[in-house]
């Protein structure tokens, strides 16, 4: 998934100032977020999905901003569904809404129910993963439900996959209107491959906010490294934004931390040019 793929990434990052970052495996953003509220689960940052929760009275965590769009991707085949551009065509199909504990299934049930759409009229599969593919070509499910950047394995694979078509959301906009935290995307014609023309046509989507949650006690110096990495991973170019773009502070339900406050408002330390990162780190508070 984007998530591990991202870390792998801060990885890198983090180990030229000689910081070990430790990827822990997940569900997804559900499943993120209870481990941060647990006291006993050791985890000092955690990738969430934007509207996946709310702060409660107890939580002591703080958001490091919006790191980039996470589109949701409706695939459905052909076969069952030509020409589909509504939620509602879903009902009393067969839906891949996500697995248990991920963002993808939260958000699918979101949207699934504001069209009427639940367990009693229709099938939903608890399921996700790289085996959505074969569910579809076999015809054990009519539609899948993903959530993730472009770069996700899954999605690259399904765009590519023969009777397999992307659904282009005529609601997307009333989407964005109903629930805040979604934004409407427009995918572009041949914005995923010039040559084979995918997607063959202009697609709405629709698109929560990724964004990293640490808990208080984070040390403010690893605060100040996870911003660096995430402008070098997230800042570049892609199909949704622009060079630069993010991250950015956002404004997402939860708080934004002091330190990533400070970062966006002061950058980087300009001492790290000259000193350890600690010392420079440091030096700069």
């Amino acid at each position: 998934g984007a998530y591990l793929r991202f870390a792998a990434r801060y990885k890198d990052v983090l180990a030229r100032y000689g910081v070990e970052l430790v990827a822990l495996p997940s569900a997804g953003a559900t499943e993120n977020l209870q481990r941060l509220r647990d006291p006993g689960f050791e985890v000092d940052a955690a990738f969430i999905q934007g509207g996946t929760a709310r702060p409660g009275e107890d939580d002591e965590l703080g958001s490091l901003g919006d790191f980039y769009h996470e589109p949701l991707w409706v695939f459905y085949r052909e076969a069952a569904l030509r020409g589909s551009d509504k939620l509602l065509d879903l009902k009393g199909k067969r839906i891949a809404v996500g697995g248990v504990g991920s963002g993808t299934q939260y958000l699918a049930l979101e949207l699934l129910a504001a069209n009427g759409i639940d367990a009693g009229n229709t099938k939903l599969v608890e399921a996700g993963g790289l085996g959505l593919v074969d569910s579809l070509q076999k015809g054990e499910v009519d539609a899948v439900f993903v959530v993730g950047p472009t770069q996700s394995a899954l999605i690259w694979t399904l765009l590519y996959t023969p009777g397999v078509r992307l659904m282009s959301l005529t609601h997307a906009e009333a989407y964005a209107r109903r629930f805040p935290h979604l934004t409407r995307l427009v995918l572009p014609r041949g914005a995923i491959d010039l040559v084979e023309d995918i997607p063959p046509r202009d697609v709405q989507l629709v698109s929560p906010m990724a964004t990293l949650l640490v808990r208080d006690a984070t040390h403010p110096a690893l605060i100040d490294l996870l911003m660096q990495a995430a402008s070098e991973v997230h800042g570049e170019h892609g199909v949704f934004q622009e060079p630069g773009e993010f991250p950015r502070a956002g404004h997402g339900a939860f708080p934004l931390s002091k330190e990533a406050a400070r970062y966006y408002k002061s950058g980087k330390p300009f001492l790290q040019r000259y000193l350890p990162f600690w010392a420079a780190t440091l030096i700069d508070r």
